[in-house]
């Protein structure tokens, strides 16, 4: 006699989140409440660098250079991280990676507090961030389908990204407040406590070593996953797109000047909560997304909205009608991110895990970085309107041309998809003796 499967949900439980991997997973739940915890004080510095940079140098090109010292270190560390992630502890590597995290907090607290804070020191703690972030996101990221069954894998990825959403609406919103009307320093040290309390409940996870079949971490390691990538290109095809997407189209570096623009400096804060809000709205409503299986063409449709919300906020007339299309395109990043994160862990194989989501790091986090300095630089040069309503513009066109160049992003199924049917297998045959015994 087989199983059959249980009814759908229907009306509002349809579109509420799915709490499977929750309920299921001790490990989820504490990597979940950490990073909550952290994004919560990440998201705090994240207003108040920028913030301190602009108040410093008064150079919109001075705030983007923030993304060029960042890059460097992203993309040596994501990739050599990926490598790591493969060959050691993965608990490990979370572990150190996030005390080190909080000593650069640390670091900037301490510059805060000087009688005239020095502007150098941000940018290195910028740059030594982005490595040790580069060498714990695919450690993070490799372990998920390792603690959250296969089926139950879109469904983390949506409350993944709702805990980064809740950090990211509830940060910056409240940076604004502290940065002015308790100081820099505030914000630095309320991050620095977030990451306290994180590497606590990061000790409480279980040890999660190397795969049998990982290669250690080499030169040869890193190209062996990159020709993976290459040889796959409906996951070569969400790479390039988010990547596009994000270098053409993220306006964080000159939302300062933005809200100066507007005569709105109250407003900051508020952008920057936007974009999180939107992706937010998505999240709370992510039930229908374990129901789609074409997730290729999802990814171009959201990315491609992306750009079209983003150019709409570079040319509407009053700040609330910038936060509505700032909204409107985190919600669309955030359909985005969910449904390549499906295609990611459904069909990459773990002893390529961690190597791949090194290129993943890059994917969504070069782009921003680069683009903050395009957005920085190009409003030097023809203005913030401008270099905000123009990337908008170029993403959504960039996104179209990515899609007609890769058709098997747009044909993907998951359904029948011949890698994720494998791993789908794989990863039910693993089970079958645990639940006999």
């Amino acid at each position: 006699m087989t199983d059959t499967p249980p009814p759908a949900p229907s009306g509002l439980r349809a579109l509420l989140p799915d709490l499977a991997p929750w309920r299921a997973s001790r490990d989820f739940r504490r990597l979940w409440v950490s990073g909550l915890i952290t994004n919560f004080g990440s998201f705090l510095t994240f207003v108040a660098l920028p913030v301190q940079i602009k108040e410093e140098t008064g150079s919109a090109a001075a705030v983007g250079a923030i993304g060029a010292v960042e890059l460097v270190p992203l993309v040596v560390f994501g990739l050599y991280g990926g490598a790591l992630a493969d060959a050691a502890d993965k608990r490990r590597l979370i572990l150190w990676t996030e005390a080190g995290l909080g000593l650069l907090a640390a670091v900037l607290l301490c510059n805060a507090l000087l009688p005239d804070p020095a502007v150098w020191p941000l940018y290195v703690v910028a740059a030594l961030s982005s490595a040790l972030v580069s060498v714990q996101r695919p450690a993070l990221d490799s372990l998920m389908p390792r603690i959250v069954r296969h089926e139950h894998l879109p469904a983390a990825a949506a409350l993944n990204a709702l805990r980064w959403q809740v950090g990211g609406i509830a940060g910056p919103a409240l940076a604004g407040v502290v940065v002015a009307f308790a100081g820099l320093g505030w914000a630095y040290a309320v991050d620095l406590a977030t990451f306290a309390v994180s590497v606590v409940l990061v000790l409480g996870l279980a040890s999660a070593p190397a795969s049998h079949e990982a290669a250690r971490p080499s030169l040869r390691a890193i190209t062996e996953g990159a020709a993976y990538a290459w040889r796959r290109k409906e996951l070569l095809g969400t790479y390039t797109i988010d990547l596009a997407a994000m270098f053409l189209a993220m306006p964080l570096a000159v939302l300062p000047f933005l809200a100066d623009e507007l005569d709105a400096e109250w407003s900051l804060g508020l952008m920057y909560a936007a974009i999180p809000a939107g992706a937010l709205l998505v999240s709370v409503t992510s039930g229908w997304t374990s129901r789609v299986h074409r997730h290729g063409r999802m990814v171009v449709l959201a990315a491609a909205l992306w750009g079209l919300a983003i150019a709409a906020a570079g040319i509407a007339p009053n700040v609330w009608l910038v936060l509505l299309c700032l909204a409107l395109a985190g919600g669309c990043d955030m359909v985005s991110g969910v449904f390549r994160s499906a295609m990611w862990n459904q069909t990459i194989p773990d002893e390529l895990r961690g190597r791949l989501a090194g290129i993943e790091l890059l994917s969504y986090s070069v782009g921003p970085q680069l683009g903050q300095v395009r957005a920085g630089s190009m409003a030097a040069w023809a203005g913030v309107r401008a270099s905000v309503w123009s990337g908008g513009v170029l993403c959504a066109a960039a996104v179209g041309l990515l899609a007609l160049c890769l058709p098997k992003l747009m044909t993907y199924d998951v359904r029948t998809n011949e890698h994720a049917i494998r791993l789908r297998d794989q990863r039910a045959s693993e089970a079958a003796p645990a639940e006999a015994a």
